[in-house]
């Protein structure tokens, strides 16, 4: 995947040169957008922070041009991975959770597989995580805990997986994480007495290992893989801590505590040995210090970023997310000293970055709102509203799908409707 990427890059690169030097292209600098595939929740590193540059810095005062609206990509709350030209989701169907496969250029389905049964929620039914695409295989989890492994092709299925076998039991909101690739293997979240962690061959489907010396429940946060003191570190977040268990073996290097309440969401961060890790419910966010030995040093704890499931960006040694306490806040991410706050521009939703700027989505209302990256202050760039919307999300239910930039578009999405945006510029 990678590979052909740094290829299409330098064909671009190119074919634009070649157009400058035929007169053709009057400034090249300006027009070329530079694409990258988002090939799992987050992005490839897990940061949230696409690659892609040559992206409109204001929006018109209209709003974005609309590249294609598809209305049946199923109910849920599940992101999109998007690599190759296709994008990846899951939805619902009647009783069935299904992972969808559409063309990113036209909107249009190429197939659906069928992940498992129906997660029943009171907050809205169907699946809530974000397929991963890997090798050519796509890799899903259904809220129910059904891991499945999928040719990315024509979803033709290679093996599948349940997490309730490994002792794991389904979390209130259902299963919710994204799986992770690390190397040879495919790295998900069962919780329970067998192990917190589970890793599973990426190509036969048999368990690798088990993390037993770490046995929390399953929460709602996708893990991140990192290098750190010699060895590739899986960071999870649970309810009662944070931990750092060895890719290898799954053998637990490093636990901290981390009382959570209700839920835990947010996706840890990892920055030159320092992990962040946020939550929701009034219990805030909490940093420490992997030192050498794996021991751990906590750095600060605080209020300032109580964030629920919006996510939480480290761009350029600051963070950036909604906190439920104080609205839009940026904080330092070293100290954990607020640099500024914003309550009344924008309500609550979730975070994504690309090209120096951020694309904020308001989960109750649909509102998607640009502003740069900036430590100063909140300075927004333009908005607009998701327009139309859906009738069939349960009441309780709000916009929670996180915003996605891919090929010079943004996609969002609103249950059973999925949107494709244009903001290259062009």
């Amino acid at each position: 995947m990678i590979r052909t990427t740094l290829l299409f890059l330098a064909l671009t690169l190119i074919v634009a040169c070649d157009a400058k030097k035929l007169g053709t292209v009057p400034d090249v600098e300006k027009a070329i957008v530079v694409t990258a595939d988002w090939p799992t929740f987050r992005g490839a590193d897990r940061s949230d922070m696409s690659t892609e540059t040559g992206l409109l810095k204001t929006w018109p005062v209209e709003g974005l041009k609309r590249v294609w609206l598809n209305e049946s990509a199923g109910l849920g709350y599940s992101g999109y991975s998007i690599v190759g030209g296709t994008l990846y989701t899951l939805g619902a169907r009647d009783a069935v959770e299904y992972v969808i496969a559409i063309d990113a250029a036209t909107g249009k389905e190429k197939w659906s597989a069928e992940a498992g049964a129906l997660l029943t929620n009171g907050w809205g039914d169907g699946p809530r995580s974000t397929p991963t695409v890997d090798g050519g295989k796509v890799y899903a989890l259904s809220g129910k805990g059904i891991l499945v492994c999928l040719e990315a092709v024509d979803g033709k299925e290679l093996w599948r997986a349940s997490l309730t076998d490994l002792g794991g039991k389904v979390p209130g909101w259902g299963y919710c994480e994204s799986p992770l690739i690390v190397g040879d293997f495919v790295v998900v979240t069962p919780g329970g007495s067998q192990g917190t962690l589970a890793a599973f061959d990426k190509s036969t489907g048999m368990k690798a290992w088990q993390s037993e010396g770490w046995t929390d429940g399953a929460q709602y946060a996708s893990a991140i893989a990192v290098d750190h003191n010699g060895v590739k570190q899986i960071i999870q977040l649970t309810m009662q801590s944070i931990a750092g268990v060895n890719a290898v073996n799954g053998e637990v290097l490093w636990r901290t505590e981390f009382p959570g309440k209700t839920a835990v969401i947010p996706t840890p961060i990892f920055s030159e040995g320092q992990v962040f890790v946020a939550a929701g419910y009034g219990v805030g966010c909490k940093s420490v210090k992997i030192g050498p030995g794996n021991t751990v040093e906590e750095i600060y704890a605080n209020t300032d970023m109580v964030n629920h499931h919006g996510g939480v960006i480290l761009y350029q040694g600051h963070l950036y997310g909604y906190s439920d306490k104080g609205g839009w806040t940026c904080l330092d991410f070293k100290t954990g000293a607020v640099k500024w706050q914003e309550n009344k521009a924008l309500r609550k939703g979730a975070i994504h970055f690309a090209d120096g700027m951020f694309y904020l989505l308001e989960e109750k209302t649909g509102v998607v709102v640009l502003i740069e990256a900036s430590p100063e202050a909140w300075k927004e760039k333009g908005r607009f509203s998701l327009a139309p919307q859906t009738t069939q999300r349960n009441p309780k239910g709000m916009i929670w799908t996180h915003p996605v930039v891919s090929g010079g578009k943004l996609f969002l999405r609103d249950q059973e409707l999925l949107f494709c945006f244009d903001v290259s510029g062009k």
